[in-house]
């Protein structure tokens, strides 16, 4: 049995006039299906003739998007404008820090100096006198040897 065999026993089995409303309700509803189907394209099987026109929905999405963007362009200019803030303080604390911590290194290398040499001065002068009372060096080699350690 074919599709055909089926339709025709379909069809006498109504009443001519039955035939007839059937037929034009297919015609009625094949033009629908086109008129809609060239208007929407695929979406018309989804959704039917119960879409919006997309023309000023469009529109307004996109401007409602350009709004959005313009919001988060003037937050992010804002933020930026505060990073740059924040580094020129962060770059001027920095500064301050280091110019402080250079001044106190040297104040305390020229204190580490003094009394290094202080020091040193002081051991000279003692090995000096050592050397005097075990006779390797003389009175004259002594002074001479003081004399230098004063002008340090």
């Amino acid at each position: 049995m074919t599709a055909w065999d089926f339709l025709d026993r379909l069809a006498s089995s109504f009443p001519p006039i039955v035939m007839a409303l059937i037929l034009v309700a297919v015609l009625v509803a094949v033009v629908i299906f086109i008129i809609g189907f060239s208007k929407h394209g695929h979406s018309f099987l989804k959704y039917g003739f119960k879409q919006m026109a997309l023309g000023n929905s469009l529109e307004k999405r996109f401007d409602s998007l350009e709004a959005k963007f313009s919001e988060v362009k003037t937050e992010i200019d804002g933020l930026r404008s505060e990073f740059r803030t924040d580094i020129g303080d962060l770059r001027s604390e920095f500064r301050t820090d280091i110019g402080s911590l250079r001044s106190e290194f040297r104040t305390e290398l020229a204190t580490i100096k003094t009394n290094h040499f202080g020091h040193l001065k002081g051991f000279l002068t003692e090995l000096t006198s050592i050397l005097l009372d075990k006779e390797i060096l003389n009175n004259t080699d002594k002074a001479r040897l003081d004399n230098q350690l004063r002008d340090m």
